[in-house]
């Protein structure tokens, strides 16, 4: 049975999810802010970069997602990170394999970097979503898990209901290496859940990147929509 409309019949490898409920995911599909994915209605032709792009350093290559972090999305991950409820994973891994996979096995990506909790943070949930997540990619494209890459050293205030300003500043020492290592010439995909302005990612891509990474890109399940 279905876990969110509780009518629709839905498996446990389907992550209980119906078919109806599928349904509703809205995929993120071009045009998209060349820079970080963030969709735009409308024909556009040319490559571009958004507002938010253009008003923020970012450290990261590019960013995509997945899906976009509403209604049936947006509920889920929810549930999947405050209420425990792993039986989704299966549902969210679904959706990143599906936009992710095709992509990273154009180039040649030397690792896989899931963003890191703080340990009283991942006390707390009992698990990171990120490195779940960024196993299974890592599994599904044959490219090594570096979940020693990173840590989280700042038990920083939860980024939902900031400003982007606030976003930057409370990321912004937040993360460092695990231990000094040179990452020189590396290209990395950082993993995470949601996508919102890229404040968070582009700490830890600034991180990866001074330690000698030749290039860091984003992929996140979904991606929050600035309205």
């Amino acid at each position: 049975m279905c876990q969110l409309c509780g009518q629709g019949p839905a498996s446990a490898g389907r992550g209980y999810v119906c078919a109806e409920c599928r349904a509703q995911v809205r995929w993120i599909r071009p045009p998209y802010c060349e820079r970080c994915g963030l969709p735009f209605a409308g024909d556009v032709h040319t490559s571009f970069e958004c507002a938010n792009c253009r008003e923020m350093d970012l450290h990261f290559s590019h960013a995509r997602s997945a899906v976009a972090a509403r209604g049936v999305v947006l509920e889920v991950l929810h549930r999947y990170k405050y209420r425990q409820a792993v039986w989704f994973e299966p549902f969210l891994v679904e959706l990143l394999l599906g936009a992710a996979v095709p992509e990273l096995a154009r180039d040649g990506w030397n690792a896989i970097v899931p963003v890191p909790l703080h340990p009283l943070k991942q006390r707390e949930r009992e698990f990171n979503q990120a490195e779940r997540l960024a196993r299974a990619l890592a599994r599904a494209t044959g490219i090594p898990l570096r979940r020693d890459a990173l840590k989280r050293i700042a038990p920083t205030r939860t980024q939902t209901h900031l400003s982007r300003a606030e976003r930057t500043a409370n990321v912004r020492r937040a993360f460092a290496l695990c231990r000094p290592a040179s990452l020189k010439g590396q290209r990395l995909v950082l993993v995470d859940d949601v996508f919102t302005t890229g404040a968070t990612t582009s700490a830890c891509a600034r991180v990866l990147r001074a330690a000698g990474a030749a290039e860091v890109c984003v992929w996140t399940v979904a991606r929050g929509l600035l309205d």
